[in-house]
């Protein structure tokens, strides 16, 4: 589901940004901080969903909201709690009020999916089973459900397998997007297989013995992913 940003504040774009990381069927295609350039470039591309701004310059995210096709679908997000009514005036999905929570931007886009016909979940596109890891000239083949957890190290990541540890050159963001839904970043530079953790806390995680700091940014994902 191709998605775009649109919000004046830089730290609200980052923080939705890392949000729809944790979500395969959204793929962030672009962020805006004001709404003239979110128009313009609506007006030749096509996305089905828009984390939109209210308070924005140039053109207000509820005048945007009425410019664009109908086909896409809008979650408002504003420190605002007035213009609520108006918002599902055209047909919002969902209205947002800051500071956003991970657990409501979950419920949020649980809606939209829900709404969706053609969304498939990440478990479904890429079930468990034989995984391919690129490494240099070699491709590696392993099972995903043995990958206890895999590393940031500069360009690479290393993914931490029965032992062994196989380097790909790729970003978190490259990796996750190819790994199953049991796969969450719970630091910058490292990703788990939430089925190999052996016991977690609000801070820390032990992964076959390997304990891993949680990032306070990852925290409030993480911890909603377990049911806490």
């Amino acid at each position: 589901m191709k998605t775009i940003i649109v919000d004046d504040e830089p730290k609200a774009i980052e923080l939705l940004k890392g949000y729809t990381q944790h979500f395969s069927e959204l793929e962030l295609v672009a962020t805006f901080r004001n709404g003239l350039k979110a128009l313009n470039y609506l007006n030749t591309e096509t996305v089905e969903l828009i984390l939109l701004d209210i308070n924005i310059p140039h053109i207000s995210g509820l005048s945007l909201s009425k410019m664009i096709s109908k086909d896409t679908k809008i979650i408002f997000t504003t420190a605002y709690s007035e213009y609520a009514v108006e918002s599902y005036e055209v047909n919002a999905v969902d209205y947002l009020l800051k500071p956003i929570s991970f657990e409501r931007f979950a419920k949020a886009i649980s809606k939209v999916l829900s709404t969706t016909s053609q969304v498939t979940t990440k478990s479904e596109n890429r079930p468990l089973g034989t995984f391919s890891i690129k490494s240099g000239a070699r491709i590696y083949q392993v099972k995903t459900e043995e990958i206890a957890y895999l590393e940031k190290d500069g360009n690479y990541m290393i993914y931490h397998h029965n032992g062994q540890r196989i380097f790909s050159r790729q970003s978190v963001a490259e990796a996750l997007d190819s790994l199953p839904e049991s796969f969450i970043q719970v630091h910058k530079s490292f990703v788990v297989n939430t089925n190999n953790i052996d016991f977690f806390d609000k801070n820390n995680i032990s992964v076959q013995g390997k304990e891993i700091v949680i990032g306070p940014k990852y925290k409030e994902a993480f911890l909603f992913k377990m049911g806490y």
